[in-house]
Parts: structure tokens; C-alpha cells; sequence
């Protein structure tokens, strides 16, 4: 496998892998432990990874704060501002399951356990936050440090004058210590703690250690016809947007049972139905704009003081290029599959099928530049129609000092050196 990549001061070594652990050649897969959504924190100092068994698991940044500690001492030390370049590595640091498979019996649906995407939020008085959402099902993730105690002497027998009271106690304990929806219920934590041994002074015990521990705090669902194909965070570290193919909702991170429709592409006629909304972002810096993808290969910048129902867009990004002569498959690899804004909020970059664009906010009638990632299959787009393959979808990212920039392809990874 090869990864094209823009000459640089130094080299990189890439590694792809679709699954966890070392696999033998020729080791089957099973569908569960592929991975299908990544995301990065805005620090870069913590990694998730969701997989389609639902599952997510989170890696930390070891030597972050070492190379910080150390840049620091030498800057005061030799009063120079010198940078400590390093290639982070991330370690294991907790797993949960996030979502499990479910049925929708109106509908007679099956929906996966599958997770689409996930968004770190504004981490809180030393806890992470985390959204995560499969086709139907956004949930609000609190991972916290915890203390780790192991017990060696426990003495009940002031408290508990016979075993049948401690089972009947267990018993009801664990019988209201979660719920059908998954939450956990907090006042069991509390009672828990109220009723433990450690508070009588009978229990004998060492520290062994910190865990991280995960809670799902919220569950927003209900709210989606469609499959959800896009969340993202408000730079007012309060709401979010969830986005299907046809609406987009926004949520505040505070109230799970309620949320508010901006934008409606559902026709009254379905018949009149020629685009469907295909990725969502909000601007990283204006907590009124947000940037929406559709099928057609238009990219459209909103204002949500404009109106409550945001129909017309401030801004629309178009090729000029694609105006022009059209084919039986032009608008197919037009559709843009993921948008991402820079940090600073000035440019936006697309991938569609074919190329990656990257396109400024202040020229919408064609991007700055245009990365040609699939031309060499132009010729065969009638075999790549007739096995579905064309309709396939890859994501881009860039990096959060603006300088990298990546997508995905076939059989290798591109890599580009930008200056935004």
C-alpha cells in the first residue's frame, strides 16, 4: 500500500489497519470489528475510534504532556520559543459500548449498532465528553477518572445481622441500577456510596490506581426519518446539529426530548425530490453559520438569525466547471460525500467522488484548488456504475494547525502539504 504525500523536512512512517490487533495474512475479518468512524480531539491529545459493533474506544496522547512539560523548562531556561517536535503515541485508555442493535417495530426495520460519527465536546472539571451516534440514535458520553481501591478486610456484621437482609439488599440494588434505555441511574451511585462499608470504617483497602469510567448522560432520539449521516458541535459549546438526508436538527446538549428543525428538503411531493443533504458542519468560529453538502455538488453556508427555518442560504460554493457539458454520470461523482471547515473558518474543503476541492469563503463560483484523486477511472465509470461502486463515499479532514489536509481512496491514502 503507498501513501502519496507532498515532500516534507521529515518523513512520515503510515500504517493502515481497518481493525484492532496485529491480523496474520489472509485472517478473516468479521464485520463487528471494522472500523468505521475516528475522531480527534481539538487538543489532539485523546483518539476515538467506533467500530460497527457499536463500540467505542478511546486512546491517549502518553507523551503529550511530557514534551509539554519539557518545551516549557527549556523555554524558561534558555528563553527561546523553539518547538519540541515529537510523533505522538497513543494508548489504550478505555472502551465502552455504545450502542447495541435494535428493531423498529413500526417500520419492521432493523437498525445496526453501527457508529456513523462522533464528536468530542467541551471537556468539564477533568471529564471528557463525547457524542456518538449510530443510523437513528445520538448519545451524550461522560468518561471520568476514577479511583481504583482494592478491599483486603471487610467486617459487615454490626450492620447486617443476617445474610438473608445483605441478598435482599444486593438484590434490589441491582435490580434499579440501570435502565431499558440505557442510562444509569446516578441515585444508585449515591445510595451506594451511603451505604457502603468504606463509610463505617470496617473496610481495609489500597489504592491501586485510576480507570476511566463512562456514563451515557443523554440520549436524543426519535427525531430522524432518515439515517444520520452527520453531528457537530456549536463553537457555543452548548448546542449541536444531527443531519439525515433530507432535514437538519438542532439540539441543545442540555435537553435530550426536545429539538428544532432549521432545514427542510423534503418535497411535499416525493416525486420532486432532485437533491438530499449529504454532510453538516458548523463554522468553528461563528455560532450562527453552518455549511451543508446536497447530491448535486453544492455546498450552502446558512445564517440561523436569518429566520427560523433557514431555506436561504447566505452563500453557495459551486464549480463553475461543472456548468458545463453534462453525461449520464456527471451529477453522480458530483456529489459531495464530506465537508470539513478549517480551523480558522475561512476555507472549506469537499470530496466528491472524483477530486478533493478545496474552496475559500470569499470565492463561491469555484474552489482555490482541485485535487484530481479518482481521474484515472473516468474511463470506466459505466463498469464502476453497473457494480454500485461509484456510489461510494470518503471522507477528508485537515489538520488543526490548517497545514495537512487527507482523504481516502481505493488502494492508498492522500496526503497533501497546504498553506491556509
Amino acid at each position: 500500500m503507498s501513501f502519496p504525500a507532498a515532500t516534507s523536512s521529515s518523513s512520515l512512517d503510515w500504517k493502515f489497519s481497518q481493525v484492532f490487533g496485529e491480523r496474520s495474512p489472509g485472517e478473516d475479518v468479521e464485520n463487528i470489528d471494522v472500523i468505521s468512524a475516528i475522531e480527534f480531539d481539538k487538543s489532539g491529545d485523546y483518539l476515538a475510534v467506533g467500530d460497527r459493533g457499536g463500540r467505542v474506544v478511546i486512546f491517549e496522547d502518553k507523551a503529550c504532556k511530557f514534551v509539554t512539560s519539557k518545551q516549557h523548562s527549556q523555554n524558561d531556561s534558555e528563553g527561546s520559543d523553539a518547538s519540541v517536535m515529537h510523533h505522538p503515541e497513543y494508548r489504550y485508555k478505555m472502551e465502552f459500548q455504545s450502542h447495541e442493535p435494535e428493531f423498529d417495530y413500526l417500520r419492521s426495520l432493523e437498525i445496526e449498532e453501527k457508529i456513523n460519527k462522533m464528536k468530542w465536546c467541551t471537556a468539564l472539571n477533568g471529564s471528557l465528553f463525547i457524542l456518538s451516534t449510530n443510523d437513528k440514535t445520538i448519545k451524550l458520553w461522560k468518561v471520568k477518572e476514577q479511583k481504583v481501591k482494592k478491599v483486603k478486610e471487610m467486617d459487615l456484621s454490626p450492620y447486617v445481622s443476617s445474610e438473608n437482609s445483605l441478598l435482599s439488599e444486593s438484590s434490589f440494588v441491582s435490580s434499579k441500577s440501570s435502565a431499558s434505555n440505557g442510562h444509569r441511574l446516578e441515585w444508585i451511585d449515591d445510595m451506594g456510596t451511603s451505604i457502603s462499608p468504606s463509610n463505617t470504617g470496617f473496610v481495609n483497602g489500597h489504592s491501586i490506581g485510576d480507570a476511566a469510567i463512562a456514563r451515557c448522560r443523554k440520549m436524543y432520539s426519535h427525531a430522524h426519518d432518515y439515517n444520520i449521516n452527520s453531528i457537530s458541535n456549536n463553537s457555543d459549546g452548548e448546542t449541536f446539529i444531527s443531519a439525515d438526508d433530507l432535514r437538519i436538527n438542532l439540539w441543545n446538549l442540555e435537553v435530550s426530548d426536545q429539538c428544532f428543525n432549521i432545514i427542510d428538503m423534503k418535497p411535499s411531493n416525493m416525486d420532486d425530490l432532485t437533491e438530499v443533504i449529504t454532510s453538516a458542519e458548523f463554522h468553528p468560529l461563528h455560532c450562527n453559520l453552518l455549511a451543508y453538502s446536497s447530491s448535486r455538488g453544492f455546498i450552502r453556508v446558512v445564517d440561523m438569525r436569518q429566520s427560523a427555518l433557514c431555506d436561504g442560504s447566505a452563500i453557495m460554493l459551486q464549480d463553475a466547471e461543472s456548468r458545463g457539458q453534462k453525461t449520464f454520470f456527471t451529477e453522480i461523482v458530483a456529489s459531495i460525500s464530506s465537508i470539513k471547515f478549517s480551523a480558522n473558518g475561512k476555507h472549506i474543503l469537499s470530496r466528491d467522488y472524483m477530486n478533493l476541492k478545496l474552496w475559500d469563503m470569499r470565492m463561491a463560483t469555484s474552489p482555490v484548488v482541485t485535487y484530481k484523486i479518482h481521474e484515472h477511472l473516468r474511463p470506466k465509470l459505466c463498469d464502476l456504475y453497473n457494480n454500485d461502486t461509484i456510489f461510494d463515499k470518503f471522507d477528508c479532514c485537515i489538520s488543526g494547525d490548517g497545514s495537512h489536509f487527507a482523504t481516502g481512496s481505493y488502494s492508498y491514502i492522500h496526503l497533501r502539504f497546504s498553506l491556509i
